[in-house]
């Protein structure tokens, strides 16, 4: 049986992602729209937390702030104890790949990869690993997915709930302390969704992680561990 390689552990204590006063406004001039309006927020490992509201309420933005992949134009965000929020590209980069997993509603696979090559993918960019470790852990990760004997197969043999899966064991792959996933079920029929959510609870309780979830799906939501109604740019 092949054992993924274990990643040294990140300081952080209990939360691994904090942010506090966080306000974001999109648009220019007589368009611009304040759409995070000073939200604060904290991810314990090992728990996975829903962010819940109708369209246009902010959840997306709010995900994408927390992912670093934009930037807050006041408040703070915190991961594993260093202050992110407002640091250069590069840095952002780095805190990424090393500390947070995506999964998306649509999985964005490279199709023409087979299935262990695209879960390799986020560590041949992080460069910790040799690429044997990188194809047993891939391998071991595709197996804790379900999809152990699909390792070799592409993308385009795969079906809509299996690419999902392989999506979850890339989010994995460096093994984050969080998971951040926007509407991972929302493309998925009920057994797949039940799948992927029961996957991505087991896998972030085994390993300490913490996930964030945002879904308009009221059954996911309560199944998760807190739920977070938002409104309005702001918590409930």
């Amino acid at each position: 049986m092949n054992r993924a390689p274990v990643l040294a552990p990140v300081p952080g204590g209990d939360f691994a992602l904090r942010c506090s006063n966080l306000h974001r406004y999109l648009g220019e001039g007589e368009g611009r729209v304040h759409v995070l309006k000073g939200v604060s927020f904290a991810a314990r490992r090992g728990r996975v937390d829903a962010i819940v509201g109708p369209s246009g309420c902010g959840k997306s933005t709010l995900l994408y702030l927390l992912g670093l992949l934009d930037q807050p134009d006041d408040g703070q965000i915190e991961i594993n104890g260093s202050i992110m929020s407002n640091t250069d590209d590069l840095a952002r980069t780095a805190a990424r790949g090393a500390h947070i997993g995506f999964v998306f509603q649509f999985h964005f696979l490279m199709l023409e990869f087979t299935a262990l090559e695209n879960v390799m993918i986020p560590m041949r960019k992080l460069g910790r690993l040799t690429d044997l470790e990188m194809e047993d852990r891939a391998q071991a990760l595709l197996a804790s997915v379900g999809l152990g004997n699909k390792a070799g197969r592409l993308g385009t043999q795969l079906s809509g709930g299996e690419q999902q899966r392989v999506a979850v064991a890339r989010a994995l792959a460096n093994q984050p302390s969080i998971i951040l996933a926007d509407e991972p079920t929302g493309n998925l029929d009920v057994k797949n969704s039940t799948m992927v959510f029961d996957l991505l609870t087991r896998l972030a309780k085994d390993h300490g992680q913490a996930v964030i979830l945002v879904t308009h799906n009221p059954e996911i939501a309560l199944r998760c561990d807190r739920t977070h109604p938002m409104r309005d740019g702001l918590f409930e």
